[in-house]
């Protein structure tokens, strides 16, 4: 076992020593001792600060991502929440491409007044049905 001190963890990692410190705290990594005043650290923790950058990309809290690991540090991974943060990700890649649509559309319509354009008028009506639609599924997750 090669281990790796608090320094290299975040050379190696793109981690803020802080930042691992603070996982550490709340339980997502360990250190399995010191070195003078120096946590050390399996290599296995490289990997595992990995899948916590991924969960924090998806859009999972700390809180979720320390759920998907097992006492034992073994993954734990909640298909059905995968699946949930997948369609949630998929309406809004939805909701971007209209508002990128409209944005273009905005930049490049020769109407002399954009609210003249039915172009225009069309792609507000989608992005305003889209943002509506995005803050109730906002609503109904946040009593799940």
């Amino acid at each position: 076992m090669n281990p790796l001190d608090i320094g290299e963890v975040a050379r190696r990692s793109g981690v803020p020593p802080s930042t691992l410190r603070y996982y550490e705290e709340i339980g997502l990594i360990s250190s399995y001792g010191r070195r003078g005043l120096r946590r050390q650290f399996d290599v296995d923790v490289l990997l595992k600060l990995s899948l916590i950058d991924l969960g924090k990309s998806a859009g999972f809290s700390l809180t979720a991502i320390a759920g998907m690991f097992g006492r034992d540090g073994e993954l734990a991974i909640p298909r059905a929440d995968l699946h949930a943060k997948a369609d949630a990700l998929q309406r809004q890649m939805v909701d971007l491409r209209i508002l990128r649509d409209a944005l273009r559309h905005v930049a490049d319509c020769p109407a002399a007044s954009h609210l003249e354009c039915p172009s225009f008028r069309k792609l507000v009506k989608a992005a305003s049905r889209g943002r509506v639609a995005s803050g109730r599924r906002r609503k109904a997750t946040d009593k799940v």
